[in-house]
């Protein structure tokens, strides 16, 4: 749903107060100006584009009645013609609405009013319509200060609702904002000097040539940019897709690395319990088997036969041991051979 705007001069509201102070009574009118749609995109890193519609109406003029329900009766019929003769030489569909002026009220619509607006929407066939209200106070009791309090409705669905009125030339204005209004009502020779001379500078929808051809350039780059927007979305996506299997990759060679280490530190448990069978081997077949035991030999090669005496201790025995032994007969007789030969 575009959001509404009704924006009017500082001239144009002075007139209407003016106006108002002047008369005795309550005063009714014509409001004329123009309402369009403007259409805002903005594009920004969070989303694609956001699109804003405003419906604005510009109140360039006022056409007040001569008295009150001077163009619709008592229970709030209009009456076309009268309206086109308030109208004199204004155009028609210059027409957007309509205003009153009461004192000492509130700011709130009456029934015969909403009844009276929304009957002036279905005979003018204009459904953009919008009614302006205006309630003067007094301030003071001698009547030297009054205050006049303002607002804008339209209606929705027969649902009227208040809208926002900016005057242009009132408040401070920010250096970056630019306030699109449009021009007032024209006089006729200003209307025929710019039929005469418009068409070398105004393309026929009412807008420069200059700025056409930026219009042009501002889609073209907008195609771009949206190209460009979903060149990048898709790379994104394939990095995604990418760093999602390069984790998975780390993951199948941690695991890997894992298995590996686990089997090496298998193979090297399983060495080593063999050294220590090994070892426990070696170490029972010393320990049993005679010839690997130190043994004294004699000077034929032949093993001392250890001889041990529970009642002398082993230091005696092993020098006894280490004592030449008596040769026998048959000793001394082989070497008596070897010494004649």
């Amino acid at each position: 749903m575009a959001e509404a705007t009704v924006r009017m001069s500082g001239i144009v509201l002075a007139s209407l107060m003016f106006q108002h102070v002047n008369s005795d009574a309550d005063v009714e009118g014509l409001i004329l100006g123009e309402s369009r749609f403007e259409e805002q995109i903005t594009i920004s890193d969070s989303q694609a584009d956001h699109i804003h519609i405003e419906e604005i109406y510009n109140i360039q003029k006022h056409v007040s009645c001569h008295k009150l329900s001077d163009f619709y009766n008592s229970v709030g019929e209009v009456n076309v013609d009268r309206v086109k003769k308030i109208l004199a030489d204004n155009k028609q569909e210059n027409l957007i609405g309509w205003y009153r002026q009461r004192r000492n009220t509130d700011q709130q619509m009456t029934f015969r009013e909403r009844i009276v607006h929304e009957k002036l929407k279905r005979s003018m066939s204009n459904p953009h319509m919008i009614f302006m209200l205006l309630t003067p106070s007094k301030l003071t009791n001698p009547g030297s200060t009054h205050r006049t309090e303002y607002a804008a409705f339209i209606s929705r669905s027969r649902r009227f609702m208040n809208v926002p009125v900016l005057v242009n030339n009132l408040g401070l204005v920010e250096q970056l904002v630019y306030w699109k209004v449009s021009a007032p009502c024209s006089a006729v020779g200003y209307n025929l000097t710019m039929k005469k001379h418009g068409s070398k500078f105004f393309s026929s929808n009412g807008f420069l040539r200059e700025v056409n051809e930026m219009n042009k350039m501002n889609d073209s780059l907008q195609s771009e940019l949206q190209k460009a927007c979903s060149h990048v979305e898709e790379s994104e996506r394939l990095v995604e897709t990418l760093l999602a299997d390069v984790s998975a990759l780390r993951k199948r060679v941690d695991e890997k690395k894992q298995q590996h280490r686990a089997g090496k530190d298998a193979e090297k448990e399983a060495a080593e319990q063999q050294n220590r069978l090994l070892l426990e081997a070696v170490r029972l077949l010393f320990t049993c088997s005679p010839l690997f035991h130190t043994q004294t030999l004699t000077l034929q090669a032949f093993p001392v036969p250890h001889v041990s005496c529970s009642t002398e201790p082993t230091t005696t025995t092993t020098t006894n041991s280490r004592k030449r032994l008596k040769e026998t007969p048959q000793e001394k007789e082989s070497k008596r051979r070897k010494s004649r030969s």
